[in-house]
């Protein structure tokens, strides 16, 4: 593994002239390891802006009183295409853009002007889903003390000067050859560099996918776990070699908690995707489909729980894990399963998460894994039940026996919980959750292996409406404490980008049909909306320069809005186009009200 040093900046950083904004970079300081685990509240240094995922900001100077006098501040084209995955961060008013193809930008957040630029160059890809996977690059960005961390498409971490752009170093993490790749960014705290793989769906791939811990001054590598080539594993797979394995792709960026210092990721699905062609017979097939709670020192799992074992239907549960803690008290008519063990009363640190794309909630302690409750959202046919000790219970009766077998699988293929982060808020304890609802036809299908493309061995068949339901948009807000939904929102759009919520206890979110919206926490009532260029992407955010806060939001295509569009002709299926950063604030006079 080798650490390049360069001494001068990369030819693909660019300076911008504008005066203002080389004043502001000047000023740019630094981020501690305090701010990290506490970030000021104007800042966004993580791509949910806190470690442990809740997306939520204290800022409330844009609130429920005058929301609707929200003005565009500034608007920024960007200069790559590709699936609109990006999470803009904030510090010391510079706004850090990380796109498509590791292409990156550092602005000035109030006027949007550039500063500078850097595209880390990439190597020809073999196959087209390797190379899809550089025009889906999300969160692929994080901040730490004075340099920006990238991960890259062909398996590399990059940290750049944050007031520059310079390459500092860069580490080649995997063989990108084989096929493995990053599409999530970094976890950076307590000197530690954290990242999760992505392409373990690739033919190179079989025997591992891994989450790996750097050190952050240096790029070193400090250890590195195997998702699902761990030892402790071996008899989940069905007597099934390593060689045969493939998945368990940690593509999502994971939480921290510093009390305990752990590490809590998750973990996708297993490859090939149904188990007659898999091998692995009535296995888990562990670690896949599981949240792992690691030692952040050693990288050891302490504990795992599987959301879905022996997942039949790339149905995944690899998706953000919410760090709260809350009374749990789980509502009887409303929850699947609710533990007997809950003490009346008592705080809980707990995970909070739809880490499926079927669209289920769990809620698990943080100290044990242990489950406290679970609840459905969308429909679903995939979990049968639960173990009384909390176990899901996989219908395995809605498993393809043959090659030949189609079966109707509802909840989240092609339309279900993807990508688009959840966000939290101690103004009202409860999740809300971007999900889409709709059933699929799925059938086996044997398949050449070859260079760079995904061995999934999986056809995809008609898609539909759940049963009784005529939409697929939804967004849920789940109390923590209870299960109880405070409300639903249903609409024919997909909800295509993450959730932002606030200290002015608001919602924001966007869709496939161009709207951005603000709604209220507490009831889910619109309050304000306005129609863009094109689909909203990516993960909304919030900062404040100088008094002022301002809402950030990226739009561009997303990959669900064509299944969408199938089922409902009316909507518009989004061409790969208009990729730009939107940014809205209060006038002067507007903002002089609440925190600063």
């Amino acid at each position: 593994m080798k650490i390049h040093s360069l001494l001068a900046v990369s030819a693909a950083v660019m300076f911008a002239c504008a005066a203002q904004a080389q004043v502001k970079i000047d000023d740019y300081k630094p981020i501690s390891n305090e701010q990290i685990l506490k970030p000021a509240d104007g800042d966004w240094p993580s791509w949910r802006r806190t470690i442990d995922n809740q997306g939520y900001s204290p800022l409330d100077q844009v609130n429920k009183k005058n929301v609707k006098q929200l003005d565009l501040a500034w608007a920024w084209s960007m200069p790559v295409g590709g699936l609109q995955e990006t999470a803009p961060l904030v510090h010391d008013g510079i706004m850090f853009l990380g796109m498509n193809r590791s292409h990156v930008q550092a602005l000035d957040a109030t006027t949007g002007d550039l500063i500078w630029e850097y595209t880390q160059p990439l190597p020809k890809f073999t196959g087209g889903y390797h190379d899809a996977q550089a025009n889906r690059q999300r969160n692929s960005l994080a901040l730490y003390e004075d340099k920006v961390y990238l991960t890259t498409p062909d398996a590399k971490l990059v940290a750049l000067e944050a007031k520059t752009g310079k390459k500092l170093w860069e580490v080649q993490v995997n063989e990108w050859e084989k096929g493995y790749s990053f599409t999530a960014g970094p976890l950076v705290v307590d000197g530690k560099v954290f990242t999760g793989t992505s392409g373990c769906s690739i033919t190179g791939t079989a025997g591992g996918c891994y989450i790996t811990a750097h050190d952050a001054a240096t790029g070193k590598e400090l250890w590195r776990l195997n998702t699902i080539g761990d030892p402790a594993v071996d008899d989940s797979w069905g007597g099934l070699a390593k060689e045969n394995r493939w998945g368990g792709s940690p593509w999502i960026t994971g939480s921290y908690d510093p009390k305990r210092k752990m590490l809590f990721w998750g973990v996708g699905m297993p490859i090939p995707y149904p188990s007659v062609l898999r091998g692995s017979g009535d296995g888990d097939a562990l670690y896949t489909s599981s949240t792992l709670a690691i030692d952040a020192e050693t990288g050891k799992v302490k504990w795992h729980y599987q959301h879905m074992p022996n997942d039949d239907w790339d149905l995944d549960s690899p998706f953000e894990r919410v760090l709260v803690e809350s009374q749990i008290a789980p509502s009887k008519g409303e929850v699947a399963y609710m533990s007997k063990d809950v003490e009346p009363g008592k705080k809980y640190d707990v995970i909070a998460s739809v880490p499926g794309k079927y669209g289920t909630a769990f809620v698990l302690d943080r100290d044990t894994g242990k489950l406290l409750w679970a609840r459905d959202t969308v429909y679903q046919n995939v979990i049968k039940g639960f173990t009384e000790d909390g176990k899901v219970i996989t219908n395995t009766d809605l498993k393809a026996k043959s090659i030949d077998e189609t079966v109707k699988v509802c909840g989240g293929r092609d339309l279900g919980k993807l990508w688009m982060a959840s966000a939290y808020s101690p103004l009202t304890n409860a999740l809300y959750v971007p999900v889409s609802s709709s059933c699929k036809e799925l059938t086996p299908k044997p398949i050449e292996l070859r260079t760079g493309e995904s061995v999934g061995a999986q056809a995809s068949g008609a898609v539909s409406f759940a049963p009784g339901e005529d939409s697929v948009g939804r967004v849920y807000a789940v109390d923590v404490k209870t299960g109880k939904f405070l409300w639903v929102q249903k609409q024919k759009p997909i909800f295509s980008s993450g959730v932002l919520t606030t200290g002015g206890g608001l919602v924001f979110t966007g869709d496939s049909m161009r709207e951005f919206a603000a709604y209220d926490q507490n009831n889910g009532d619109k309050l304000w909306s306005i129609r863009l260029n094109t689909s909203i992407g990516g993960f909304p955010m919030t900062y404040s320069v100088n008094g002022k806060q301002y809402i950030a939001v990226v739009t561009g295509p997303n990959a669900q809005t064509p299944p969408a569009a199938i089922l409902s002709p009316e909507l518009k299926n989004v061409v790969d186009s208009g990729h730009s950063v939107f940014v809205f604030a209060l006038d002067d006079v507007k903002a002089g009200n609440g925190k600063k």
